[in-house]
């Protein structure tokens, strides 16, 4: 299916997602080369923020997304802050990371080991400063996703302090497993930035027990499993990313909350609350009056280990087959109404809607899209 980069294609992707989303959801508009004049009509089709890569994306299909260098980059932070939408940012140093890869591939240096030495933490930290100053430069409100490195969190705490609009987030698999862990997990735990050593993670979780990060997410990479495999014994020929989707509460609060490194409280800021008022989804992420009442019930009493059968997803693969899980989400609610039961499943005809950014242009919904178009033209 093609990338989500025009508005067209927007819409085609909302309209399937409508009537087949159990959840209510939001959608990115994509920032690639060339497509600068469809910003504004994604913006007004109802995009929740805009997503972009500064490194290399590694698909070569047509239509799928590409990568922006900084001119794009620095053009487009122009045309979103004109929308006041959030660009997210996958940060990597395009040039470092596909010459360091080359090299390695070159010498013939094709294990995972290798890999995590093709994209150490500067990659991230580099690229998180230059597109830091870009946007100061262009007024552009900007979201890191998947930062790996405490010190890319802390370029982040500066920027913010300096006045700077800018928010980042982690992902629990930075945050549970390691660079050794992936040498046991092998690649089905590939992913990029790539997963760091142990003295890395243990100044990420720092900077999350500190507060520096807004929200701890999946960046759920859905993918067959051949496209995992690695027959060839070449790690940079398995296609990145995790999926992690289904397990980002169990696991997160092992890691986080049983392990006695994070409050519930904080807990519940990093998955919901902060999520939310991230991309200005005012009706969600708190239980409070008026707001709607999406409730995930938690029990930290009923461990397992987590099988392929217990996937929910097409391509029945994750990093985490084979772990030991301390409890379990038994119900989930939408609005109020039961959507899903450990015991039996899903239970009804899918009713998630689409989503809209409450602070967009104008700080409204803007449900007349074409008055919406309009003004954010002007």
């Amino acid at each position: 299916m093609p990338a989500r980069t025009t508005q067209a294609e927007f819409d085609r992707h909302k309209a399937i997602a409508t009537g087949k989303s159990y959840i209510d959801f939001a959608l990115y508009g994509g920032l690639v080369p060339g497509n600068l004049k469809e910003i504004p009509k994604m913006a007004a089709s109802g995009a929740a923020g805009f997503k972009a890569f500064m490194a290399t994306t590694g698909s070569t299909l047509p239509g799928d997304f590409k990568n922006v260098d900084d001119y794009d980059l620095y053009r487009g932070m122009q045309a979103i802050a004109k929308t006041g939408l959030r660009l997210s940012l996958h940060a990597e140093n395009a040039v470092l990371t596909d010459r360091l890869a080359a090299e390695k591939i070159a010498q013939g240096k094709t294990t995972i080991q290798d890999y995590l030495d093709s994209r150490p933490p500067l990659v991230e930290v580099e690229a998180v400063r230059r597109a830091l100053y870009l946007a100061k430069m262009t007024g552009c409100k900007l979201h890191f996703v998947h930062l790996s490195t405490g010190e890319a969190v802390n370029e982040v705490q500066l920027a913010r302090a300096a006045g700077q609009d800018v928010t980042c987030e982690t992902c629990v698999h930075y945050l549970a497993l390691t660079g050794q862990d992936f040498e046991k997990i092998g690649p089905l735990a590939k992913c990029s930035p790539a997963l760091r050593t142990k003295a890395v993670q243990t100044q990420l979780w720092q900077k999350v027990q500190a507060g520096a990060v807004n929200a701890v997410t999946s960046d759920h990479s859905p993918a067959p499993a051949s496209m995992k495999a690695d027959p060839n014994h070449n790690i940079f020929d398995v296609w990145g990313g995790i999926s992690g989707a289904q397990n980002n509460v169990d696991l997160f609060y092992d890691v986080a909350v049983r392990s006695g490194k994070l409050t519930i409280f904080q807990f519940v800021q990093l998955i919901a609350a902060g999520p939310a008022a991230l991309f200005g989804l005012k009706d969600k992420g708190e239980l409070v009056i008026g707001k709607d009442a999406d409730i995930a019930l938690y029990d930290p009493n009923q461990s397992y280990v987590l099988s392929p059968e217990d996937l929910y997803y097409k391509n029945k693969i994750s990093a985490y087959v084979g772990f030991k899980i301390g409890g379990r989400i038994t119900q989930t609610l939408l609005r109020g109404q039961t959507i899903y039961t450990l015991d039996d499943g899903f239970m009804t005809q899918p009713t998630g809607t689409f989503l809209v950014n409450q602070n967009s242009q104008g700080g409204t919904a803007y449900a007349d899209h074409s008055k919406r178009q309009q003004e954010i033209l002007n």
